[in-house]
């Protein structure tokens, strides 16, 4: 039903108007290794926070509404409702609804009076003051049953309280619907993520950890909002190594071919080995200078050799991928090689080009070094790589939004790689809010415990392998430690203390990355990390199993219940829960507008906490109210374990 606002106020009569969207630009790879070193979007604005002097009016009875659930998420909708209102309130103007969560007055609230007020004020309106418009746009709010009341307070904050039928309704629908229901509605169809990108024989590491689970997580996220997310793979695989790893392999393995991987064996030992060679010894490094022209020029034992080499190397990236439910398209550097010629043929045709100092290079305004897309020596580079993937992207595979997670100091490389999209006309200019658009996803470093880069005892590199899998060793012996001790070890069969020993591992590293705001540093413990207190993943999966042990313990079949039963919100603790539940939608909407994998984590972590509360205070097993709250707790699960898929992590049902 519709919300009326006490007051009377004259109000403009509606008039078709079209409501312009704003759009939220976001923009915010560790050498080449990328990771290394809502496009169209609504966007809604938070503002000041309301006051006294309210004046409010009850919906009509809700027996007398037919509850309705529409698409989009809760703010999606509301917004919907409040653009209907300023269509009919300023029928003259264009505006953008301006709807947020409320923390105190109400559950959410429109902030356009004020904005409203500063435009129009003297202009000869009939509004004497912002609480007026307020006051107009409360009262032009279309009938809906999502609103139980209004209220208007202060400067014209419109304080708006949902049903608590319509939110029990949305709750019990996705029970029944599923929670796919609940995605997000964003405004692009097609994104490419390009993310972990590591380099062909080297050693992964954790700036790859931190592109590889940010990126999966972007990726998860887009997928569930029905976007079809092409995962790419940007490896290094071509450039002036190679030849130096060919030579080598030809001259310690003459055979190679008939002895294969076993001539290269361990791929970070060999790459060392042909480094050392090739800065010591100059006539092999003229070779292996050669052996890079062979090699690009299609030689068919050098291609043979490069593809021997990369198959290794894929092999080593592999066991990180698998360990981390990761899943990528490899489209590396070589794929785009033979699209560069005609896409800097293009860039030079359009004045862009310039020889300096034997290179060719593009200016760019605002930076005091060009930007080099071929070297003095006519090799290409990963600015002359990166332009023809994106012109790729936006021609071939016609994405909408192109998203590149990499490390925080690759900043300014992809400033200036966009900058000379834009002056090419492939993009538009970012003030103008249009598609298609790219964004740099970047992330600080991971520190150790001394607070310098995360590094072994002996300064290499840690071995991603080995840290997933002493995650998951730690993980076990915890598990087993504990099970032994509350005598519950002979429930357990072999397998699931395996897979619960992952999970919990494997997803305790990624949250302990997730959580953190991505463009900060972040310390590596495995002692925090593996805590069951605060906000890690092992408190959140305890947190998951204690609710299905809570439904278990019932001996009620939910899915039953769920087509048959009905949900309450009467209880302060079970209307909390409630509305929190069906802020899920927005909530990764936020995630994927501004490519922050963080606020779904702090959203979990939040539920957690008030299904705590709701368990404390409202008594499920037992009580005049068990199916309803059971239907709550069967909610809340599917939202967690909802959340727990979106950043990777498998969730279990059981500790």
């Amino acid at each position: 039903m519709r919300a009326l606002a006490a007051a009377a106020t004259a109000v403009a009569a509606p008039t078709p108007a079209r409501l312009r969207l704003r759009l939220l630009p976001r923009a915010p790879r560790a050498g080449h290794c990328r990771a290394a070193s809502s496009s169209r979007l609504l966007r809604f604005y938070c503002s000041a926070t309301t006051m006294g002097d309210e004046t409010s009016t009850s919906a009509p009875p809700a027996q007398e509404q037919e509850l309705t659930v529409g698409a989009g998420s809760v703010k999606q909708q509301l917004s919907r409702l409040v653009s209907s209102s300023l269509r009919a309130t300023v029928p003259e103007m264009e505006v953008e609804p301006m709807v947020e969560v409320s923390v105190k007055f109400a559950d959410y609230q429109c902030n356009n009076a004020m904005g409203l007020w500063s435009k129009i004020k003297g202009s000869g309106t009939s509004f004497k003051n912002p609480n007026a418009i307020g006051q107009a746009i409360a009262k032009n709010l279309p009938s809906s049953d999502i609103i139980e009341s209004t209220s208007v307070a202060g400067p014209g904050f419109v304080n708006i309280t949902l049903s608590n039928r319509w939110v029990a309704k949305r709750i019990q629908d996705m029970l029944i619907n599923g929670i796919n229901t609940w995605a997000p509605i964003l405004p692009v169809k097609k994104a490419v993520i390009d993310f972990s990108s590591p380099n062909i024989a080297k050693e992964m590491h954790v700036g790859h950890l931190r592109s590889t689970i940010i990126g999966d997580t972007l990726a998860r996220m887009f997928e569930f909002s029905n976007v079809d997310v092409l995962r790419r793979n940007h490896v290094g695989d071509w450039g002036t190594q190679f030849g130096m790893l060919i030579e080598y392999l030809f001259e310690k393995f003459p055979n190679w071919q008939e002895i294969g991987s076993q001539a290269i064996g361990d791929l970070q030992i060999f790459y060392k080995a042909s480094k050392q060679r090739f800065d010591s010894d100059p006539e092999f490094k003229a070779r292996a200078q050669q052996g890079v022209v062979k090699l690009q020029g299609g030689e068919e034992k050098y291609r043979e050799a490069w593809k021997k080499i990369c198959d290794i190397s894929r092999g080593e990236f592999d066991l990180v991928y698998k360990r981390l439910n990761v899943k990528l398209e490899e489209k590396g550097e070589s794929f785009y090689n033979p699209y560069i010629p005609q896409v800097l043929e293009e860039l030079t045709g359009k004045g862009l080009i310039k020889e300096s100092e034997g290179a060719r290079v593009i200016f760019i305004e605002g930076h005091q070094i060009p930007l080099i897309v071929v070297k003095s020596d006519g090799g290409f580079n990963y600015a002359s790589t990166d332009l023809a993937a994106l012109w790729y992207r936006l021609n071939v595979e016609k994405a909408e939004w192109i998203i590149y997670v990499t490390d925080v100091g690759q900043q300014q490389h992809f400033d200036m790689f966009f900058s000379a999209a834009r002056m090419a006309g492939w993009l538009p200019d970012p003030r103008e809010k249009k598609f298609p658009k790219t964004s740099h996803v970047g992330f600080g470093l991971v520190l150790g415990s001394d607070g310098k880069r995360f590094r072994t005892r002996s300064t290499e590199v840690v071995r991603l392998v080995e840290l997933l899998d002493e995650a998951k060793s730690r993980s076990k012996s915890e598990l087993l430690q504990r099970l032994t001790e509350n005598g519950k070890i002979v429930d357990w069969t072999e397998e699931e203390l395996e897979q619960t020993s992952e999970a919990v591992g494997y997803g305790a590293v990624k949250y302990a990355d997730l959580k953190n705001n991505r463009l900060t540093n972040y310390t590596f413990s495995f002692e925090q990390m593996l805590s069951d207190k605060g906000n890690t993943a092992v408190y959140l999966q305890y947190a998951h199993a204690r609710i299905c042990s809570i439904i278990r313990k019932s001996n009620k079949d939910v899915e039953e219940l769920k087509m048959s039963g009905a949900i309450s919100l009467d209880h302060p603790d079970e209307r909390v829960l409630g509305l929190y539940l069906i802020r899920f939608a927005e909530v990764v909407e936020e995630a994927c507008t501004n490519l922050l994998p963080n606020v779904v984590c702090e959203y979990l972590y939040n539920l957690s906490e008030m299904f705590t509360k709701f368990y404390t205070n409202c008594q499920v097993v037992g009580s005049l109210e068990e199916t309803s709250r059971l239907l709550l707790c069967q909610a809340t699960a599917i939202v967690m374990r909802q959340c727990f898929q979106l950043l990777g992590i498998t969730p279990v049902y059981k500790l």
